[in-house]
């Protein structure tokens, strides 16, 4: 008989690890009460961005762009980008330059999703944008999320998503690796999906039954009478999307005319006094509840790696030339 056990596959495998550092302890405990007040999970849609995998780093890959786009064409159209500043920044071997050229002009004429140049193959990848929920509430930030200081307007923190690793295996805390096992099973479920999406959703857990957490977001939202509505895109911090609530309150309504001359003084003196609390979640003004929420997407992993876009999934831009044609001696011509 024997006795050796075949190792199970990467993207089957949730490596929990028990820290005991006082930093964790406190991070776990965290996170067990959050789950305890918002225990209830609600899916937004999906998210795109662009992964890659060098060789060498198999069978890991590396986020270049932030998770932050719901159309995958987006993304393409930021792969074309990279491929073609680097073509025109970083080499001087016109082979190398020929190649990512080659993937340049197949990206301005076809929906690829996947391609390999040189050593590095490049995917648009998927995640699922959710919100914990409870207590009539979307989940605020928590006291050991990482925060930053300040409210000016031109200060952003650097994205945590970008350059994230994407590794099912690497280990991570308890917290973490039970919401991963509870997750898995977490499909699309609402009737305001088309059927299609709901029928890929459940394909998918078994395409790609592993599961992996981006690093957590923070969104301005506005409480609306039975759901939310959005108000500003992903910020890596809670502070990054304060500062965007003032910026919204004195500056875009005022702008967009979508508050009288009256109204946006009691919109910026609302924003003043905003600025005045130690770190706030929530302003109400005029009628309105404005709210910093908790945002995390995940990641679903298969065999090959992370998740590409569904068929469901809403495209509603064609591809197309973005930039100058180029020589592989890195000549631009502009056309006239």
């Amino acid at each position: 008989m024997n006795d050796h056990h075949q190792a199970l596959p990467d993207h089957l495998v949730i490596n929990v690890q028990r820290r005991d550092d006082p930093v964790s302890m406190v991070t776990e405990a965290d996170a067990f009460a959050a789950s305890r007040t918002y225990a209830n999970v609600v899916i937004r849609g999906p998210l795109f961005g662009v992964a890659e995998q060098r060789r060498g780093e198999r069978p890991r890959w590396r986020l270049i762009t932030d998770m932050e786009t719901g159309y995958p064409q987006d993304v393409r159209d930021e792969l074309n980008s990279h491929l073609w500043f680097k073509a025109k920044d970083e080499t001087d071997d016109p082979r190398e330059r020929r190649a990512l050229l080659d993937a340049v002009r197949r990206l301005e004429t076809e929906r690829v999703n996947e391609l390999t140049v040189g050593d590095t193959r490049y995917r648009v990848v998927r995640a699922d944008e959710f919100a914990r929920v409870g207590e009539g509430r979307m989940e605020p930030p928590r006291p050991t999320d990482v925060d930053t200081e300040g409210w000016d307007p031109a200060v952003h923190s650097p994205s945590t998503t970008k350059g994230f690793v994407i590794d099912h295996a690497a280990a991570v805390g308890l917290p973490e690796g039970l919401d991963r096992m509870g997750l898995v099973p977490l499909t699309y479920t609402s009737e305001r999906f088309p059927p299609d999406v709901l029928a890929d959703s459940r394909r998918a857990l078994h395409t790609h039954p592993g599961l992996v957490l981006l690093p957590v977001a923070f969104r301005v939202m506005e409480r609306k009478e039975l759901s939310w509505s959005m108000v500003s895109s992903q910020h890596p911090t809670p502070q990054d999307a304060r500062r965007s609530l003032i910026y919204h309150l004195k500056t875009y309504l005022p702008m967009t005319r979508e508050i009288d001359d009256e109204e946006a003084a009691v919109y910026a003196r609302a924003a003043e006094a905003f600025a005045e609390r130690l770190r706030p979640n929530e302003l109400e003004v005029r009628g309105r509840r404005f709210e910093i929420a908790r945002i995390e997407r995940m990641m679903r992993i298969g065999p090959a790696g992370p998740e590409g876009p569904r068929k469901s999934d809403v495209e509603i831009q064609e591809p197309t030339q973005l930039h100058p044609l180029m020589d592989e001696w890195g000549n631009i011509t502009h056309e006239s």
